[in-house]
């Protein structure tokens, strides 16, 4: 009989359905990296949303068979320990197509028209005394006509690509693997990057693309330009992101940081501008996606149980 446990629990705020098969099932709100081993003693299948698997972990958990990432990233699971060690480790895909594109457009909309600044301004009373019907203290755009640079084509930058040509936005994009769709450009990192108004990361955090956004890409950004982050932290560097938005030189939209949930140092939580937002991982969470990622987690699992595993990573 497998052995199922569930880490992190009150991280996936959907029904999760009983798998089709003898089993015995443990659910925890949510577990500290030295509870890991404990806890997953005589498992032989961890889920883990957010709770790190590493390499030591993994190494005490012999009867551990398979682990069901309840989510798209991987980046805390040790993937080369868990193949080492026969373990089967298969993630949640395209789960969010709806949510993500629409919580980056939010924050695109958001920013160029500059909705923060003008909340304010009416929270301060500035309307009431205002000498015209309106308020015009700040710069309003339009997104029709203007570039959208996507990094990281894949099924959430392909979704991002259909809003952004019904707003008009002509849609350039890099990726690590060929871009078929004849209406979009191919351009290096840097052309898009310096040619974009608005600039949309989509690729999975890896050693290859952390801080793949540092003080030079931030650089060759175009005054007034976006640059939004709905995929992972750690693909920006924070501190020169910080710098940047204190000069005022652009704007940005992120739902994601490197450390999550942050420590008080992170330098982006200390900013108070109107053209930073800042969300809290949430682009992923709207409450249809969060029951299609638990039905496709069961899926995983039954599908690893019947000798036929699906989504490895």
């Amino acid at each position: 009989m497998q052995r199922i446990v569930f880490l992190d629990r009150d991280s996936l705020r959907a029904n999760v359905r009983i798998p089709a098969f003898e089993h015995a099932w443990q659910d925890y709100a949510a577990t500290s990296p030295d509870d890991v081993v404990a806890r997953l003693a005589g498992a032989t299948v961890a889920i883990t949303n957010k709770v790190p698997l590493r390499a030591d972990a993994i190494a005490r958990l012999p009867d551990l068979k398979m682990v069901a990432v309840a989510a798209t990233g991987t980046d805390n699971v040790d993937l080369a320990a868990c193949r080492a060690a026969g373990i089967v480790v298969a993630n949640i895909r395209n789960y969010s197509l709806v949510s993500v594109p629409e919580h980056c457009f939010t924050l695109i909309l958001v920013l160029r028209r500059n909705l923060r600044a003008y909340a304010a301004d009416v929270e301060a009373g500035k309307w009431e005394t205002s000498s015209r019907f309106c308020l015009l203290d700040h710069p309003i755009g339009d997104l029709a006509g203007t570039r959208l640079g996507i990094v990281g084509y894949g099924a959430l930058g392909r979704q991002v690509a259909s809003i952004a040509r019904a707003f008009g936005m002509e849609v350039v994009a890099t990726s690590r693997s060929p871009i078929t769709d004849t209406d979009v450009t191919e351009l290096p990192l840097d052309e898009l990057l310096a040619t974009s108004q608005v600039v949309s990361l989509h690729v999975p955090l890896t050693d290859a693309t952390r801080h793949m956004i540092g003080a030079r890409e931030l650089g060759l950004m175009q005054p007034g330009a976006l640059l939004i982050n709905t995929a992972r932290g750690g693909l920006v560097d924070e501190a020169a992101l910080a710098n940047v938005l204190m000069e005022g030189r652009i704007a940005a939209g992120f739902d994601v940081l490197s450390e999550e949930p942050p420590g008080s140092n992170n330098p982006l939580l200390r900013l108070r501008l109107p053209h930073f937002l800042l969300t809290p991982h949430i682009a992923w969470a709207s409450f249809g996606a969060m029951q299609t990622l638990a039905d496709m987690l069961v899926d995983n699992i039954e599908a690893w149980h019947a000798g036929t595993p699906a989504n490895v990573v």
